[in-house]
């Protein structure tokens, strides 16, 4: 396994991540229990999770998630064989059971938020706490521009930093990053932690696979002159990269068979798209979910490839990836395809 430096901190983080979104709800605890075990075995060491999963996220199940990787930690015994990151959920109507309800990236919620869960993944620290989005008034998911809206409620960066200084001093978090960040929130809480106004982000968990490459023009600049990473999630597009769902298939237990109303990935571009990838690797002899995670993991600017899996099979598939080189052909032949369809998703 490849390990890589955490932005400028002293954190190596394997460079497979695995992504625990499912946990709770599409598997079991034992499962989850395998699937630590499985990844830890193969090298990796670096788990990510959040307080509002499993998805799809109900008041029944939130936190669910860190309770079962709590619950690994203490049965295993391998606190200091991983590295934890999680995340504190920004604003949203969609949250009437998270806190007061009206969750924020305010010093009241980030302070009550860590104390959760580091409660529920019983541990006294996390390696890495991430702003899950941002708390501005910009659409976070499933848009490629921008929508300034002047009249949205906002917390100041500098609260949210200042909060974020607390939690690092306190000894709660040993770094901290964003998620579905813009250029223009990346800078600003860099140009902030260098004025002495809270800790320096280390990483930017954002999406980044063949069916959105915005990364690579909006932020990939940033990460490396500025050293914070991409910690890359959906690298298989929810799964539509391995070419399951073409042609209308709706595999039994798959996640857009659960919730076919998840449209982030879908439509007749995406459809065009994921053919033309799927097609390319079994060309060349590749699994196409492999090839995908590869071409993420071999970036400059990436950091991490976030995976998630259902079963032990997808999982060590998936892990296989980062050992997997891409040749300069191969890579030009997924250029031309990039250029024929150019951000087919959001």
């Amino acid at each position: 396994m490849n390990y890589r430096r955490l932005g400028r901190t002293d954190i190596r983080v394997s460079a497979i991540c695995l992504g625990t979104m499912t946990w709770g709800e599409q598997n079991t605890p034992a499962e989850a229990f395998a699937q630590m075990d499985r990844a830890l075995d193969q090298g990796v060491n670096f788990f990510d999770t959040a307080e509002m999963y499993p998805v799809a996220p109900r008041a029944d199940t939130y936190g669910r998630t860190e309770e079962i990787i709590g619950d690994w930690l203490r049965a295993r015994g391998t606190r200091d064989k991983v590295v934890i990151a999680t995340k504190v959920v920004g604003p949203g109507s969609r949250f009437p059971y998270i806190r007061d309800g009206r969750p924020r990236l305010d010093r009241k919620n980030i302070l009550a938020a860590i104390d959760a869960s580091l409660k529920r993944l019983k541990t006294d620290y996390v390696d890495l706490y991430q702003l899950h989005w941002p708390d501005r008034g910009i659409a976070a998911f499933g848009t490629l521009g921008y929508r300034h809206d002047p009249d949205a409620e906002e917390t100041p960066l500098e609260e949210t930093l200042a909060a974020l200084d607390e939690v690092v001093k306190a000894g709660k978090a040993r770094a901290v990053g964003v998620s579905n960040e813009t250029p223009w929130g990346v800078m600003r809480c860099l140009a902030l932690a260098e004025a002495g106004h809270g800790p320096r982000i280390a990483s930017i968990q954002n999406p980044y696979s063949f069916l959105n490459r915005s990364f690579e023009a909006r932020l990939a600049e940033i990460a490396l002159r500025e050293e914070c990473g991409l910690l890359a999630y959906a690298p298989l597009g929810a799964g539509t990269l391995t070419g399951k769902y073409l042609d209308g298939r709706r595999p039994p237990g798959a996640r857009l068979t659960l919730w076919p109303d998840n449209r982030r990935y879908q439509g007749p571009r995406a459809e065009a798209a994921v053919r033309a990838y799927v097609r390319l690797a079994r060309e060349v002899g590749f699994d196409p979910a492999q090839m995908a995670i590869a071409f993420v993991v071999s970036r400059p600017f990436t950091t991490a490839a976030i995976i998630g899996a259902t079963t032990l099979a997808q999982l060590e598939n998936n892990i296989a990836a980062a050992h997997m080189e891409l040749s300069n052909d191969v890579l030009e032949r997924i250029e031309a395809i990039h250029e024929q369809y150019t951000y087919p998703c959001p």
